[in-house]
């Protein structure tokens, strides 16, 4: 299958985490936040990024509240 343009700019990195982090991870990609944990680790650290190296808060995504799962919304 070949390679959309997009995955050609990507680079493959390796990563060990704990074992509870990691099912942290599948429990958000099994509830429909992320589509997989790539996008997920993706987007923790874009998150990093603009608040450490670009010191602001990275564009909140329009999100409608419904469309949240009710764990975030708890508190509000």
């Amino acid at each position: 299958m070949p390679r959309s343009k997009n995955q050609d700019k990507m680079s493959l990195i390796s990563v060990h985490v704990p074992k509870k982090m990691l099912e942290e991870l599948d429990e958000l990609v099994r509830r429909g936040i992320f589509p997989n944990r790539s996008e997920a680790i993706r987007a923790a650290l874009r998150d990093l990024l603009y608040k450490e190296v670009f010191k602001t808060k990275p564009p909140k995504e329009e999100k409608k509240e419904e469309d949240l799962p009710i764990s975030l919304l708890k508190g509000r």
